[in-house]
């Protein structure tokens, strides 16, 4: 089965960084792109940044994310990344990796990673 795990998330100060990372796993799955969703509490799930997998290494940002955050990826270690800098208490959430796969075009979700930031 395909699975997903995120990691790196914590407390943090505001003007801090965090760097999040997300495991890809599952026999033949293969991805076409990644990326990651924020859920704060009492909203719903909003795009924060992605990046394609296969077929190059565009890259995606949310207008709360651009500029502060960056997305990237190793393709080897089957991992992605989000690198958080200069966050804000408006950051806190739960941070969820999302995958599509190649062939399908199925979704998969990991199963989050808080971040907290407060001073």
């Amino acid at each position: 089965q395909v699975q997903l795990v995120e990691s790196g998330g914590g407390l943090v100060q505001p003007g801090g960084s965090l760097r999040l990372s997300c495991v890809i796993s599952g026999g033949t799955f293969s991805a076409y792109d990644m990326g990651w969703y924020r859920q704060a509490p009492g909203s719903g799930r909003e795009f924060v940044a992605a990046i394609n997998w296969s077929g190059g290494s565009t890259t995606y940002y949310a207008d709360s994310a651009k500029g502060r955050f960056t997305i990237s990826k190793d393709n080897a270690k089957n991992t992605v990344y989000l690198h958080m800098n200069r966050l804000t208490p408006e950051d806190t959430a739960i941070n969820y990796c999302r995958a599509r796969s190649t062939l399908g075009g199925h979704y998969y979700w990991g199963q989050g990673t808080q971040v907290t930031v407060s001073s």
